[in-house]
């Protein structure tokens, strides 16, 4: 069997049987019995959930599509392609890199047991020698990344009249990609939680060639011009006297570039926001950023803008448990999405794009659609969805894919074309530039994970880390010695051609009027949030300035924030010590809903959701074990968390395996949390302070709370506001048997968990968060 079908088999083999393509199929069929079958009277919806029916509807759309969409070839070419160039090492022997066998590798060879080692010994020098040389230069943006392998395939050939890019046009293929998450201020070994831009980049290998979209998780980006990039970056890393933050926006030099330059406002706001703290790369959308050019086989041209969402909805982290993550699990995104693909619970994303006519480029009256500082409201311009793209496998090595991978935004294939971007033009430059320094000259190209699939054949044959052997005298063109080959094979032959364009102005170094309004949209952002954004987004701007020691910098932004809401700019300067300005520019009241999160819960429900059992010796095993049966058949990951190691002892006497010792973890790293029944396991979790402070921290950070009977004494000793009439802002009190408020599910002592309590339960987590809560006296 090949490594391949190996790799297959142990894949399948670890995957659940209720996510085996049988049970899905059954699932699916169950579904589609049940759709026919009568209505029942839907649940009474739950006091802080949110409620997005449109975003719901188009979720299911979503998945409509994606199952009309039948499987095509072609996905796994690029596995095929670098499986030469995998090593097995299993029942070998090791050798020196010219395959000389090695008789130790333990002890240098000596002159004499206690004598000096000698200058010979090549196998020692070549060791240690490749130790030495290990590290690549990191880059200077993006150090910190994650990698994964999958297809792209479109919906329907709806995009054929705009472009000549198959793979966005030809429902019966696969696109083979690789798909890089990171962020950007941190170096390499920093953690994967701080508050900041996500990169979102993506390399289709096409029959075309490779076509790399390097995205961000924020459609709009700092600057304007390209030629401030250095600027922005080196004000936002560690400042250059000590080096310090590390991986933070929250230092002077940042704020002091920023409110020196305007241009900034929109995309801080939306830095500040909690897309800047996304809960997991399968739950982080991803954009272009720029506008760029389709092209139609007839030349006719149309502007695009890029835009990936995903199944799963759009969830975040909060500040304070993004913070203790950190130290927690350094790794936390990074592990989230290697796990998931293990377990095969594939992040999946649909591809949306919007088109504007070259006609209507002038016909926004605040958007340049080559201000790269804008966005163009789906409201205004709606967001076609055209293909989903599915990650179904992980690196073989990190360093070989995910660390030597190149982007480069240059790399498109006919059907694409770029625009005038200031900030597109200059990362057309920047990005080839940097992988010479990077990867050790111009060969990257050859590297296997940056082969296009598509054939290569060209007169560039010598520099460092040349891997092919050109074969013939001739490497130029034109020539006859070699046939003339590799022919050009011009327009008609399937090369690419750059989108023939009138250029005409002066030469000055001077930016378009139509780029100055820094403010309008940074309002568009603010008014479109939901309450409990906008209170993030001012304790954001709040810890942010209060790092910043120079007042006149807290000042100034303070000034910013009065030109985008006067309210906001009030209750930024209410906690950083500043006075509040006076009214400014007025909002203009304009909103866009499709940029909340609130507008995107998703349509996997529970789904990869981790969650959190806490038990303990005396514990009623019955509810413990079939909510862990039920949750786990729907796709959530259950762990059962003990006071130690090991397993408890239920009530009825039977050994329950635990999956972790409770201290070994923290609620920041699951989505919901459950507190089992059982008088003797509630009595030992009241006592434990790690327990209450558990729960506690889970309901502060909005998280799905079950409580199963006498569990309530633990909430109760967490202090939690659940059994108060004050619990709520409106509607009547809540007591355990009222049912679930705000994510808090109650199950009788003694109940079983039935279908009643499991819906409440799995309504509550696939809600991700209930922000309308009390928990300001929390002490978590």
């Amino acid at each position: 069997m090949s490594e391949q079908g190996r790799r297959a088999a142990k894949k399948a083999a670890k995957t659940p049987a209720a996510k085996t393509p049988a049970a899905k199929a059954a699932k699916s069929a169950k579904a589609t019995a049940a759709k026919k079958a009568p209505a029942k009277k839907a649940p009474a919806k739950k006091a802080g959930s949110r409620s997005a029916p449109a975003a719901v509807a188009e979720a299911k759309s979503r998945a409509d599509r994606a199952a009309a969409a039948a499987a095509a070839p072609g996905g796994d070419a690029k596995v095929a392609q670098l499986d030469p160039h995998r090593i097995i090492k299993v029942d070998t022997e090791l050798t020196t890199d010219q395959g000389i066998g090695v008789e130790d590798t333990d002890n240098t060879l000596r002159a004499g047991p206690r004598g000096p080692s000698l200058l010979e010994d090549f196998h020692f020098r070549e060791k240690i020698m490749r130790f030495d040389h290990e590290r690549i230069p990191e880059r200077v943006v993006h150090a910190r990344g994650s990698g994964a392998h999958g297809y792209f395939q479109p919906y329907d050939a709806g995009l054929a009249e705009y472009t000549a890019a198959r793979f966005l046009t030809n429902p019966g293929t696969r696109t083979p990609v690789f798909v890089r998450f990171s962020t950007v201020q941190g170096s390499r070994g920093s953690t994967d939680t701080p508050r900041d831009v996500r990169g979102f980049a993506v390399k289709f290998y096409t029959d075309q060639g490779n076509f790399d979209l390097v995205g961000n998780n924020m459609p709009v980006f700092f600057i304007q011009d390209g030629i401030k990039f250095p600027d922005i970056i080196h004000a936002v890393k560690p400042e250059a006297h000590h080096e310090m933050p590390q991986a933070a926006s929250a230092h002077d030099t940042f704020w002091d570039f920023v409110t020196l330059q305007p241009e900034t406002m929109h995309h801080v706001i939306w830095l500040m926001s909690d897309r800047a703290i996304p809960r997991s790369f399968r739950t982080m959308q991803g954009f272009g950023v720029h506008t760029f050019r389709l092209v139609a086989a007839d030349g006719t041209r149309t502007f695009v803008k890029f835009h990936w969402t995903p199944i799963a909805g759009v969830h975040s982290l909060v500040w304070d448990e993004a913070q203790k993550i950190s130290g927690k699990d350094p790794d936390f995104n990074r592990r989230d999405l290697w796990e998931s693909i293990e377990a095969g619970l594939y992040p999946e994303y649909e591809l949306g794009v919007q088109i504007i006519a070259e006609r209507d480029e002038f016909a926004f009256d605040d958007i340049d659609l080559l201000d790269s500082t804008k966005l163009v409201p789906e409201e205004v311009v709606p967001v076609i969805p055209v293909g989903r793209m599915v990650l179904d496998r992980n690196p073989d090595n990190f360093f070989a894919e995910t660390e030597q991978v190149a982007f480069c935004v240059q790399n498109i294939v006919p059907g694409i074309d770029f625009t005038d971007d200031p900030l597109l033009q200059a990362r057309l430059f920047s990005y080839l530039d940097t992988q010479l320094t990077r990867l050790g000259g111009p060969n990257f190209a050859q590297i296997p994970i940056n082969r296009p699939l598509a054939p290569v054949r060209n007169h560039q044959q010598d520099g460092f880390h040349q891997d092919d052997i050109p074969l013939g005298q001739a490497n130029y063109h034109p020539n006859s010695l070699g046939g003339g080959c590799p022919v050009v094979p011009g327009a008609g032959g399937g090369g690419f051609v750059h989108t023939p364009e009138h250029v005409d102005g002066i030469k000055e170094r001077k930016r378009s009027e139509t780029f100055s309004d820094h403010y309008s949209q940074a309002t568009l952002f603010w008014n479109s949030m939901a309450a409990w954004e906008k209170e993030h987004i001012i304790a954001a701007y709040r810890f942010e300035l209060g790092k910043v020691e120079h007042r006149h910098i807290r000042e100034r932004m303070v000034e910013h924030l009065n030109n985008i809401d006067h309210q906001l700019a009030v209750a930024v300067a209410a906690g950083i010590g500043v006075p509040a300005p006076k009214p400014g520019r007025p909002n203009h009241g304009k909103m866009s809903p499709a940029l909340s999160q609130a507008a995107m819960p998703g349509s996997t429900g529970v789904v990869g959701r981790k969650v959190a059992v806490l038990v303990a010796d005396g514990v009623e095993g019955a509810s413990v074990e079939s909510i862990q049966a039920a949750l786990t058949e729907d796709g959530a990951v259950v762990e059962l968390l003990g006071l130690v190691d090991g397993a408890v002892t239920t009530a009825a006497g039977d050994a329950l395996p635990v999956t972790r010792a409770m201290n070994t973890v923290a609620s920041v790293l699951y989505d919901a949390v459950v507190v089992a029944d059982g008088e003797a396991a509630v009595d030992q979790l009241v006592n434990d302070g790690y327990a209450v402070h558990f729960v506690a921290e889970a309901y502060k950070h909005a998280k799905p709370l079950a409580v199963l009977g006498v569990g309530d004494r633990l909430v109760q000793a967490a202090r939690l506001p659940v059994f108060e009439a004050s619990d709520r802002i409106a509607g009547p009190a809540s007591k355990p048997s009222a049912g679930a408020l705000d994510g808090v599910v109650f199950l009788a002592a003694g109940a079983d968990a039935d279908d009643t309590f499991l819906t409440d339960l799995t309504t509550a987590i696939a809600a991700h968060r209930h922000y309308d809560r009390p928990v300001d006296g929390i002490a978590a």
